[in-house]
């Protein structure tokens, strides 16, 4: 039996639907792009012009959540499919957009570079327990006019896993968007086996720029797989109690799933977020709090009620250091997401409100994803009835370490992890050097970087790329990409 955790009761689930529809069409949305608000008008909405806002009709709001499908498929670069966002399904990628690092040799914050990001992508190609990548920090050695299609570049030429992305403006899209054409070849081809995620974000409370609006628009017309990431938060921008913060984000995330269906019926949607709530003491979003992933896990409940896959923002932390906040509020986080089902948790890496990347908390957190997915596989029986001859063969032998039984089912039963998790006795660990949980991560990261095999994209592809990003950076006055010194 898979193990699972809700939070919300189906009655209660029924009734936050019901008001975020209400005030859909009673309230309305803020979309600042007049082709979007034309373009619901065409379809029975109420648009007020001048104010830039739209009000829904149930019709409206009944067609798109028909229209958007259930499951999706992800592909990782050479078209082996790595993810069936359907069900409760799990699985874990990185958080997004740090733009700090926490440097392993310094134990200090500092801005990201090319280095930096390519190394991020060397460890995350070699970690068995996070299904994808994320553009995961911005490096700052770039015109900032390409930092989101340049981490897309380096994702695709470093790693051959999925991406999980996003573009802060219209041209970026673009590029980003040819990017994986160049991958792919052609339209048909990306639609058939999507290999990245868009992130498009409405603005609490209830509100669409013209920038995130389009970017909807432009994933639909290319079947790209949006994750919605509504952000409201609790007491500050969004109603104080969980539920009123959920009939929040439940009402801005259907608003962008009626702009991608409108747009083109079908495209792969995740029904997802990065809410919090709001610390009034410090002015903090603290993505670590019990509440924040309460609402997390609620939301996913909603999205299911739905029938849409989901995604959270979870399973991440708001220290600065690698230490014991980051264990506690990121395995929390890994472990409840797992329950609820959660399809794409986001998160693993990431320190400070998400606004800085650690490679040893990324090694360490791949260890607690590790250990979630081991959870959700439940308890089962595995060739333990009838008991007795087991317990025959423990008599007999005294022990049974190398049984038939156990060796068969040993690693399926019990998750082994590595060199990070200490599990030696002290005398042993002493003799090995005693090394602390952030010093062996840092020898992890080490490794992983010394053990790195290159990508598995033709160099055809590769040139192609390059072409194409070398081609953006000269838009900028940029004579070269950095990452080609490295």
């Amino acid at each position: 039996m898979r193990p699972i955790v809700r939070f919300l009761g189906d009655e209660l689930v029924r009734n936050i639907v019901a008001e975020a529809r209400s005030v859909l069409c009673t309230l309305g949305v803020e979309i600042r792009n007049n082709g979007i608000l034309s373009m619901l008008s065409d379809h029975g909405a109420r648009v007020d012009a001048e104010k830039g806002r739209a009000f829904f009709t149930h019709d409206v709001i009944d067609n798109a959540l028909d229209a958007a499908p259930g499951r999706f498929r992800l592909y990782d670069v050479l078209g082996r499919e790595t993810h069936d966002c359907s069900g409760d399904n799990v699985y874990f990628t990185p958080g997004s957009a740090a733009i700090t690092i926490l440097d392993g040799n310094t134990n200090k914050i500092r801005t990201p570079t090319s280095q930096d990001y390519i190394n991020y992508v060397k460890v995350v190609s070699q970690l068995d327990n996070i299904a994808s990548q994320s553009t995961a920090l911005v490096p700052g050695d770039v015109h900032p006019n390409i930092s989101d299609s340049y981490r897309l570049y380096l994702s695709l030429m470093f790693c051959d896993k999925p991406v999980v992305t996003g573009a802060f403006t219209i041209d970026s899209f673009n590029v980003m968007k040819d990017l994986q054409l160049a991958v792919r070849g052609t339209r048909e081809n990306l639609k058939e086996k999507p290999l990245a995620v868009f992130s498009c974000c409405p603005t609490a409370p209830l509100k669409w720029s013209d920038v995130t609006s389009q970017n909807v628009v432009d994933c639909a017309l290319y079947s790209i797989p949006v994750e919605y990431i509504s952000m409201p938060l609790s007491g500050f921008v969004a109603p104080v109690t969980l539920v009123g913060t959920l009939v929040q984000h439940t009402a801005e995330t259907i608003s962008g799933i009626v702009i991608s269906q409108l747009t083109n019926p079908g495209t792969p949607v995740l029904y997802g977020g990065s809410p919090a709530v709001f610390d009034v003491r410090y002015e903090t979003t603290p993505m670590g709090a019990v509440e924040t992933m309460m609402i997390d896990c609620a939301y996913n409940e909603i999205g299911k009620h739905l029938g849409l896959p989901t995604q959270a923002y979870i399973g991440l932390s708001d220290a600065k250091q690698l230490d014991a906040q980051a264990g506690l509020e990121s395995s929390m986080g890994a472990t409840l997401a797992a329950l609820a089902g959660i399809n794409n948790i986001s998160g693993p890496g990431m320190l400070d409100f998400e606004s800085c990347l650690s490679l040893e908390k990324l090694v360490v957190d791949n260890e607690i994803c590790g250990m979630a997915l081991r959870l959700v596989k439940g308890i089962e029986p595995k060739e333990d009835f009838p008991a007795l001859p087991r317990f025959e063969e423990l008599l007999k032998e005294q022990h049974l370490l190398i049984s038939k039984h156990t060796r068969r089912y040993l690693k399926e039963e019990h998750y082994l992890p590595g060199p990070t998790i200490d599990r030696a006795n002290r005398s042993r660990w002493e003799q090995e050097g005693g090394l602390t949980l952030g010093e062996r991560a840092h020898a992890e990261v080490e490794r992983y970087l010394a053990n790195y095999q290159p990508s598995s994209l033709s160099e055809d592809i590769q040139a192609e790329l390059t072409r194409l990003m070398n081609t953006e950076a000269a838009r900028y006055g940029m004579d070269g990409l950095p990452h080609s010194n490295l």
